[in-house]
């Protein structure tokens, strides 16, 4: 199914299914089986259950499984549901035995389920600044200058926003701060980036729901999103909330299309590549917006120069292959996208196509 085809799935069932299987390919099995479970949820009489299946809209664009899928895993993290441990930990592999004990947590504890499918996932992992940085090391290789204003839509927590507090191995090349308590060395594939020279001047991002990294509840309900069976996540956000400890990142409350276009109406600093940046958000905003903002780089891009580039850097799903593709463009030049990378959905690995 063509991946304009999956974002316009309204079945229920078919986008459990569909996340299901997603769940299956990046490595998450348990995930997987809980996530499948909600399909046993249909002749429940829980009202989470009923709001579930009478979902209004594109469920699989709006995320609705993993918007459940993390309110069942806080109950693992908040000790209420000790018995999730054996599911994620690969220990219940009969697909009917996790149908029924998600039915019965989802019965049991309707009420503090139901908030969970208010609003999107938030999946802020740091894992996904290696892809980031592979592409601005790829950008300052004589593309554009070395040194960069990051802007990120759909920052969540700021932790890819903190991105330039990070220090990195990615194939053998190093860059960031050597002393950093966030260390990214994701398995590389393929050739290095380039072993260039980079710097940030800015870096700043927006949310429509901003996490708070300092408040421990807003971190923890974060920790909920990720999925339990990629190992080292939750270290890493551990990692930045000690950092954002120290100094906050700077995210703003406000609508993506609405921020865009603000920041890049702003002066530009010579010598500096602007550069907007998102990952794992795309999919999240209304067509309108992406509109929106595709209408603001091209009018941005317009005006850029040598001494003011521009540049868009996206880490995003192709919902036709399941590959989370790292693409970039820049200007003065006006290239089409260059497709630089695949990378594992939480950082585990980059795939260097360049």
């Amino acid at each position: 199914m063509a991946e304009s085809g999956v974002m316009d799935i309204v079945s229920v069932p078919q986008a459990i299914e569909w996340q299901a299987k997603h769940a299956e390919n990046a490595g998450a099995p348990g995930t997987a089986q809980v996530v499948r479970a909600l399909l046993a949820l249909e002749e429940s009489e829980a009202a989470t259950a009923r709001r579930i299946f009478a979902w209004q809209g594109l469920s699989l664009r709006d995320a609705m499984p993993l918007r459940i899928a993390a309110g069942i895993h806080n109950l693992l993290l908040t000790g209420e549901e000790p018995r999730l441990e054996d599911v994620y930990a690969g220990r219940m592999p009969a697909q009917d035995q996790v149908d029924a004990l998600v039915r019965e947590i989802v019965e049991t504890h309707d009420f503090q389920l139901m908030p969970w499918l208010d609003g999107p996932p938030q999946t802020n992992e740091a894992g996904r600044s290696a892809s980031f940085a592979a592409g601005l090391l790829w950008l300052a290789d004589g593309r554009t200058c070395p040194k960069f204003e990051w802007l990120e839509i759909g920052a969540s927590a700021g932790i890819n926003t903190m991105l330039g507090r990070y220090h990195y191995d990615l194939g053998g090349v190093s860059t960031g701060p050597s002393g950093s308590r966030m260390r990214i060395v994701p398995e590389w594939r393929g050739g290095p980036p380039p072993d260039s020279d980079i710097g940030f001047v800015d870096t700043r991002g927006s949310d429509i729901a901003p996490v708070d990294l300092t408040d421990e509840a807003q971190a923890l309900r974060l920790k909920s999103y990720v999925w339990p069976e990629a190992t080292g996540r939750m270290a890493r956000i551990d990692a930045a909330i000690a950092l954002a400890s120290l100094m906050p990142p700077e995210i703003e409350r406000m609508d993506a299309g609405d921020w865009v276009e603000k920041e890049l109406a702003k002066p530009q600093e010579e010598g500096v590549t602007r550069v907007l940046g998102h990952s794992i958000m795309w999919q999240y905003l209304p067509d309108f917006t992406q509109e929106r903002i595709e209408t603001a780089l091209q009018e941005a891009g317009s005006s850029a120069t040598k001494e003011r580039p521009l540049a868009h850097l996206s880490l995003e799903t192709n919902r036709e292959t399941f590959a989370h593709e790292l693409k970039v463009r820049y200007w003065p030049d006006g290239e089409k996208p260059a497709h630089l990378a695949n990378a594992h959905p939480h950082g585990a690995w980059v795939e260097w196509l360049d």
